[in-house]
């Protein structure tokens, strides 16, 4: 378990029960009475760390290395998923991941962004920061769901677009804004949902559509917080500060009308209950489906671009 600076407590506490477990299978002494009061006292010391975060501590959760990615999610509420690759015009971008699957016996598609769990996986995957080939992917996908009448869903988890000097060659803010348009003229349910970091266009690329949901310890914003310092103070050590004016939380985004809905987190992070975070998001997945299919194609056009025309800036 990797443990967060404001977690140090709950870091002593687990080192403690560890220290008596294997006191106990040492020299078979019973320790039973002490773990529980150790539990005790890191469930206390959980509480009280999570009823009031900061901004800034929601970063770290948010971009935390046990933290479920997309994959976690596809494995855990989706079944028979099918992989799509390439964008049919220079090369595959392991950044976004795509394919068929089923929600129960509904099938869809699945878009998303993949950061990776270790360092082989996000090298891989380049640290969920997608190339102009993977927004242009993303395209192909969308215009497949739109052309297959297949609900479309879409996990948003990267600090942003490669800002690499070879994406910026081959077109990346355009390919970003194709993206928005495509998605926007999208004859078929959109729904996304922000599940870690939702960084600037990188994040908005896969985040037009008709619902967005956001895990309560998941950001979405215009700019990283050390993006923001960097160009205000001209140096990233104001992150903290940023971060809090920002607005960035899912609770200021739906404030905001940003975004639709929450799925609250356990106590502690979606990555120490994530069988109970997949399955709230499941079903609120499967109602909001149903939800969107009462409308027509049009209507869903409509809504979905007037909803965007009047964002507030």
């Amino acid at each position: 378990m990797f443990y967060l600076d404001f977690e140090e407590k709950l870091e002593k506490f687990d080192m403690e029960i560890q220290s008596l477990v294997k006191l106990s299978k040492e020299s078979d002494i019973d320790v039973d009475g002490k773990i529980k009061d150790i539990e005790k006292k890191k469930q206390i010391e959980l509480n009280r760390i999570y009823s009031n975060l900061s901004p800034w501590q929601i970063v770290k959760l948010a971009r935390h290395p046990n933290r479920p990615k997309t994959k976690s999610f596809i494995n855990s509420i989706f079944t028979k998923f099918t992989p799509l690759y390439g964008d049919r015009l220079y090369s595959e971008d392991n950044a976004i991941i795509s394919g068929f699957a089923f929600l129960d016996s509904l099938p869809v598609i699945i878009l998303g962004t993949e950061k990776g769990n270790d360092m082989n996986t996000r090298l891989k995957h380049n640290f969920g920061m997608a190339k102009p080939e993977g927004y242009r992917k993303s395209q192909r996908i969308m215009k497949l769901a739109s052309k297959l009448n297949l609900p479309l869903i879409c996990f948003v988890d990267t600090s942003g677009a490669y800002p690499g000097k070879d994406a910026e060659e081959r077109g990346q803010a355009e390919a970003i804004a194709q993206s928005m348009k495509v998605a926007l003229n999208c004859e078929t349910p959109c729904i996304s949902i922000v599940i870690g970091e939702g960084g600037s266009g990188g994040a908005i690329a896969l985040a037009t559509s008709d619902i967005v949901i956001m895990l309560s310890n998941a950001i979405y914003s215009v700019i990283s917080p050390e993006g923001c310092s960097s160009i205000l103070w001209k140096s990233s050590d104001y992150a903290e500060t940023a971060s809090n004016s920002l607005k960035i939380t899912a609770k200021d985004c739906l404030e905001l009308k940003i975004i639709d809905r929450i799925i609250e987190e356990p106590i502690g992070g979606a990555h120490r209950n994530f069988d109970k975070v997949s399955n709230d998001l499941k079903v609120a997945l499967i109602k909001s489906i149903e939800d969107l299919k009462l409308l027509s194609k049009d209507e869903l056009v409509k809504k979905r671009n007037n909803r965007y025309l009047n964002y507030i800036v």
